[in-house]
């Protein structure tokens, strides 16, 4: 597993014993020897080894609710000493064809009490190189054994987190 998968799949570990319901959270990557260089007390407070190849993710302030994420991705550029960056949030899922049926006035509420949704968590990780990996896990399967990851399941998220590096 690379340095970014393990990160993705212990981010969203950390994410998940929150519990559900949870705003988004937005994570700057920074390779773990630079954080104990430049950051040593934190990164002791942290609990991150200084081992090089290694990630540290540093959880950001929160991030504004009343507003579409893309939006607020859009919004976002990182310093140089950044090498990646995840996200963790929270979305429904519908059946194939539902959105056929979806209403032009509050088609949030309607999603959200739709019989056939599904909640799903999701966590992307993206680095400057290119790099990618993110983890879903569905609220209806809520075990680390069913939390599915792969560097292509959520290709637009992770398009819109890869803008926020250049």
């Amino acid at each position: 597993m690379s340095p970014l998968e393990e990160l993705v799949v212990e981010l969203e570990r950390h994410v998940a014993g929150a519990g559900w319901d949870a705003a988004p959270r937005l994570y700057a990557l920074v390779e773990a020897p630079e954080l104990h260089e430049n950051e040593p007390d934190l990164a002791r407070r942290l609990g991150v080894p200084d081992v090089a190849g290694r990630l540290a993710a540093l959880e950001q302030p929160a991030l504004p609710v009343d507003k579409p994420i893309d939006d607020v991705l859009a919004g976002i550029e990182w310093p140089g000493g950044v090498t990646g960056c995840a996200l963790a949030v929270e979305r429904i899922l519908l059946p194939d064809g539902a959105e056929d049926d979806m209403p032009d006035e509050d088609p949030s509420g309607w999603a959200a009490r739709h019989p056939g949704r599904e909640d799903v968590r999701l966590v992307v990780g993206v680095l400057r190189d290119g790099s990618r990996h993110s983890a879903m896990r569905l609220r209806g399967h809520d075990s680390d054994d069913q939390v599915m990851s792969g560097p292509e399941l959520v290709p637009a998220l992770a398009e819109a987190l890869a803008a926020t590096l250049s």
